[in-house]
């Protein structure tokens, strides 16, 4: 494709995305930023978190992953519709009862400071490095596409890039995040359908024999019983997505950021469960336009690429449709990309403004001067990371990476999970030991479980295992006779 015609695209997409921001967060004041003033309806938010949920690296892989993995990822999307009942039911309640900010105000309040720092600081690793490797990915697309054919180096991409990002979250923050979150989900479910309908047509498909070619299709099968070593078990995947939801949208700033934003807990439950059904379906779209590009691929001789996830860009920008599917596919991919970047930037900024600096405790004008310092430094240590991975120009790392996100997830959800369910007093002083030392024996555990457990491999539910870590050392630091009664436990 032109890459005239992908910058013009591009232009255009972020001309109306910079409308709405402003639109949405011109008036908005520190209350805003960080909650959106509690005015947000629930629809509104439901809408825009199936958006928020799916980052420009689920937007480019999930087509592709059909392929060694075939449908078994709803068996874990199914467990994320559970996780989000609970969220719902028992998280959204309690934060809103507390009146919080930060959802990590809830581990100091619990437990004391140490706890509290504890939380805020890995959540903002795991969310810094895990937004820069989202963003780097895109970058990558947007350099291949856009910057090479006009000699365009990469460090001007990612400042071009980062900038945007920082632009039409610095102002309104959550209350901006939640309109052009809107703009995000629609792009992305009307490109994800167009495309389908364009490479059905390709294919001569109607409705009827689309639904043939779909269930027909080896990539379909769903559900996996057999074989309990196989990381596509059902148990293993329903049980990690029931977790991993509490986990990285129960206990993550950035998500509950938004569900904090409606006017009360029960507009705010409706959301969660609401966006949760939704997100089912929408995942279930690119999973059949993966058996699609596959079915394409095979029909007209198209080697398939060495990696999974490049499919859907090869054959979306390769020529072989009209160009209205290569432009879908770089709206889907700006709208999903930015919009994981936006609300990460958002989110890191009212963690470290809020947990870390403790700048709630000064007056209006001094919490707003530190809150927009924060929020540049965020998209600068964000652009120094980007530009990091690009140097080191190994895949391996952003694995790495993405294995270190998912491990910091653990102590949190151990955390939340014994101070909701317990209550119990603890050490607090002795809460950070005891966080870093659960992904290390998770990490123990998982080079080892072949070896000890009769070859079975530890897939996502290595997430359980971090959290039952941390809660059982937290065992060893309770107080002998003490105990609280108050809002802060169930």
């Amino acid at each position: 494709m032109s890459p005239i015609v992908l910058s013009v695209t591009i232009v255009a997409y972020f001309a109306i995305l910079f409308t709405i921001s402003y639109i949405a967060g011109h008036k908005a004041d520190n209350e805003g930023f960080f909650v959106g003033n509690h005015k947000s309806a629930w629809y509104i938010v439901a809408f825009a978190m199936i958006g928020s949920t799916i980052s420009g690296v689920t937007f480019v892989s999930v087509p592709g992953m059909v392929q060694a993995s075939s449908f078994s990822y709803l068996q874990m999307v199914l467990g994320f519709i559970v996780g989000q009942i609970i969220i719902a039911f028992v998280l959204v309640p309690l934060f809103y009862r507390m009146n919080l900010v930060s959802i990590y105000e809830y581990l100091e309040n619990r437990f004391g400071s140490s706890s509290y720092k504890t939380g805020a600081w890995f959540f903002f690793i795991s969310k810094m490095l895990g937004a820069a490797v989202r963003l780097f990915l895109v970058c990558l697309t947007l350099q291949l596409l856009i910057f090479e054919p006009f000699h365009l180096p990469f460090l001007l991409n990612v400042i071009l890039t980062v900038f945007i990002v920082w632009l039409y979250t610095f102002r309104g923050g959550v209350k901006s995040l939640i309109w052009t979150d809107v703009l995000k989900t629609f792009c992305l479910v009307v490109s994800v359908v167009l495309c389908i309908y364009y490479i059905a047509s390709s294919l001569h498909l109607n409705f009827n024999s689309l639904v043939t070619t779909l269930s027909d299709s080896d990539f379909s099968k769903t559900f996996f019983f057999d074989d309990v070593n196989d990381k596509r078990y059902f148990f293993k995947q329903f049980l990690a997505g029931v977790f991993t939801v509490i986990a990285m949208n129960g206990l993550d700033q950035d998500m509950m950021q938004r569900n904090l934003s409606c006017k009360n807990f029960r507009d705010s439950q409706k959301n969660m469960i609401t966006s949760g059904i939704s997100q089912f379906f929408v995942i279930l779209l690119f999973l059949m336009l993966g058996v699609l590009l596959y079915t394409f691929t095979a029909q007209q001789g198209i080697k398939n690429p060495d990696k999974s996830d490049e499919i859907f860009p090869m054959i979306a920008t390769g020529n072989y449709f009209p160009g209205i599917v290569g432009i879908l596919f770089i709206i889907g991919l700006i709208a999903s990309a930015y919009s994981a970047a936006g609300s990460a930037l958002t989110a890191l900024t009212t963690s470290f403004t809020v947990d870390i600096l403790n700048a709630q405790k000064k007056g209006e004008a001094a919490l707003s001067k530190i809150r927009k310092h924060v929020h540049i430094g965020m998209a600068i240590v964000m652009g120094i990371i980007i530009f990091v991975f690009n140097l080191l120009n190994n895949t391996s790392v952003i694995d790495a990476i993405y294995t270190l996100a998912s491990y910091t997830y653990g102590p949190i959800l151990g955390l939340f999970a014994f101070g909701i369910f317990t209550k119990k007093q603890i050490y607090d002083k002795y809460i950070p030991p005891i966080a870093i030392a659960s992904p290390v024996l998770c990490y123990i555990l998982q080079r080892n479980s072949e070896a000890w457990f009769n070859g079975y491999q530890i897939s996502y539910e290595l997430l359980l295992f971090n959290a039952a870590f941390t809660f059982t050392g937290l065992c060893f630091l309770i107080r002998k006779k003490s105990t609280i009664n108050n809002t802060t436990a169930l």
